[in-house]
């Protein structure tokens, strides 16, 4: 198997083991007292709110806007609210609340074809962005799971999250093999990704945070942002 290919397969599933993890935390939080609980469920949905828009701010739309022009840019963007705005409406009343679901799966698959792409000259970068897309699934998985899962459908739902653990290496291997060679095609995948994760952050994720007189939450908003701006300062 060629390197670049073995070392996309690879990444991106590290990559993606972070979604059943934290969903497969989340399954225990129940475990805590009353106020622990209720502080530290806000605080890790602020913290994977911080790690989605250090995704926007570091990652899609800087890379995604030296691959396509302004005008292009900008109706990709908007385009990508518009349509996961539209999407959100019909699936919150037909099968409930998946917000933080579409916000996790919209981060890592352009995330995971980026990745692909940049193992084509850009393999450090690459490495880095793996550790980055892993430490955001966690948090965004966790969140996901909560929003999503009932006492009933535990057991099947658990494996919904699992079988997202493939979808890295594909997006990836299509990033390598197709859109390496297509940058204005995946700058636009990138900003329409974007476009709908902050639609979806400000329709679902930033109203559930705040509690009164809470610190935890927007200091979990802070240091999700941290994170990916660690990684964005380690690769300039």
């Amino acid at each position: 198997m060629d390197g670049s290919v073995l070392e996309a397969v690879l990444l991106t599933t590290l990559a993606g083991i972070t979604i059943p993890a934290g969903a497969f935390l989340a399954r225990f939080d129940g475990l805590l007292p009353g106020w622990a609980k209720d502080e530290f469920r806000h605080s890790v949905i602020a913290f994977g709110g911080g790690a989605l828009f250090s995704a926007i701010a570091l990652v899609l739309v800087p890379e995604g806007i030296t691959r396509v022009s302004a005008l292009t840019a900008l109706v990709a963007f908007g385009a990508g609210g518009l349509v996961f705005g539209f999407l959100d409406h019909l699936l919150s009343r037909s099968t409930g609340r998946v917000s933080q679901f579409m916000a996790m799966m919209l981060d890592f698959i352009p995330e995971a074809m980026a990745l692909g792409a940049m193992l084509v000259g850009q393999a450090d970068v690459a490495v880095l962005l793996a550790a980055l897309i892993a430490l955001q699934n966690l948090p965004e998985a966790f969140n996901a799971w909560r929003e999503m899962a009932t006492d009933a459908a535990q057991s099947r739902l658990i494996w919904v999250f699992v079988a997202m653990v493939p979808l890295g290496p594909l997006a990836a291997l299509f990033g390598l093999w197709v859109l390496a060679d297509m940058p204005a095609i995946l700058g636009t995948i990138m900003l329409f990704s974007s476009g709908g994760i902050l639609y979806l952050l400000f329709e679902d994720v930033a109203p559930q945070v705040p509690l009164d007189r809470k610190w935890g939450p927007p200091l979990g908003a802070v240091l999700g942002f941290m994170l990916g701006l660690g990684g964005h300062l380690a690769v300039m």
